[in-house]
């Protein structure tokens, strides 16, 4: 194998995830999702993803110049030549030397996805901020909630942000604060999702994060069996199968409850939501599964809207 054949095998065929583990490095389960893998060392935190050209790829939360290969992680942490750094890697590209613990493929990811998540990562998560808890009168109960935490994030503007999955993982973001709404540049809309519980008994869809956590708050009684969706206003091409696979991640017997806005486009959306059930039925035969519309009363209102009238005695 020649030089340039042996670093481009290093690159795609030694798992960084398995070689981090030989660190010392562990995975964080909480902050990782499909597509990316989030693992620590100390105060080391690097998050783990693979490059549409097939490389293995990292980006450090704490250091921006921190990123790249196999190769650059090795020079960067053991401060090792080419040559050493080529001597270090070629078992892992040979007969295993020591036993690698397996994880789940890391399917390709393309560059504006990594710039997404890499802007992300840097995010913090909210525990009090005065656009949603003044303006939208969302109580900041809710932000520590286990089920919202992480979910719910804050750039360098200050701004809200509420990032979106797909099949592949966060897929894009959306950006909120007064007067202003946004999307992550780079990013498309797939679902904001709450965390979820095996105990979970239905899934509420509302038409925005921030209708799904004024839900929430609004009937505290169901929450703790409740996990949470949105789709960030009028779906895309991939958002009606996102739904569809969220129904058949469901228990047995749970409700599907679909709480839109009272307008024409909270209907379509019901509509929506309607079929993609209907499909997951017929697809995998789960007639279990309950279907419920719960919409806000009164005409062109949302959920949103019916906590700020509680919260002002309206």
């Amino acid at each position: 194998m020649d030089e340039a054949a042996e670093l481009e095998a290093f690159k795609r065929d030694i798992d960084m995830r398995q070689f981090a583990t030989s660190l010392g490095y562990e995975i964080d389960k909480r902050d990782s999702w499909r597509g990316s893998t989030v693992m620590r060392r100390a105060a080391d935190k690097i998050v783990i993803k693979r490059h549409s050209n097939q490389h293995y790829v990292f980006f450090s939360v704490r250091d921006d110049k921190d990123n790249g290969t196999i190769i650059d992680f090795l020079q960067r942490r053991l401060n090792l030549s080419l040559g050493a750094v080529r001597k270090t890697l070629r078992p892992w590209i040979g007969q295993p030397a020591v036993v690698r613990p397996l994880f789940p493929r890391l399917e390709p990811t393309a560059k504006d996805r990594m710039r997404v998540e890499s802007d992300f990562r840097h995010m913090s998560p909210v525990l009090r901020h005065a656009y949603l808890e003044h303006e939208r009168c969302l109580p900041a109960a809710v932000f520590s909630c286990w089920r919202f935490v992480g979910r719910i994030r804050m750039d360098a503007r200050r701004n809200v942000v509420f990032p979106h999955f797909d099949r592949q993982g966060l897929c894009g973001y959306e950006i909120k604060n007064h007067g202003f709404t946004g999307f992550a540049a780079g990013g498309v809309k797939g679902l904001w999702f709450s965390h979820t519980g095996l105990d979970d008994r239905r899934l509420v869809l509302a038409e925005s994060a921030i209708d799904a956590l004024s839900y929430a708050a609004l009937f505290p009684d169901t929450a703790d069996r409740t996990r949470y969706a949105s789709l960030g206003g009028k779906p895309n091409f991939q958002q009606p199968r996102l739904v569809k696979a969220s129904f058949t991640k469901m228990p047995i017997g749970a409700e599907i409850v679909a709480a839109f806005d009272a307008d024409d486009g909270g209907r379509y959306l019901v509509d929506t939501i309607r079929v993609a059930l209907a499909a997951a039925v017929t697809e995998t035969g789960r007639t279990d599964l309950i279907f419920k519309v719960h919409v806000p009363g009164e005409d062109g209102a949302d959920w949103n809207q019916i906590l700020q009238d509680r919260c002002h005695g309206r």
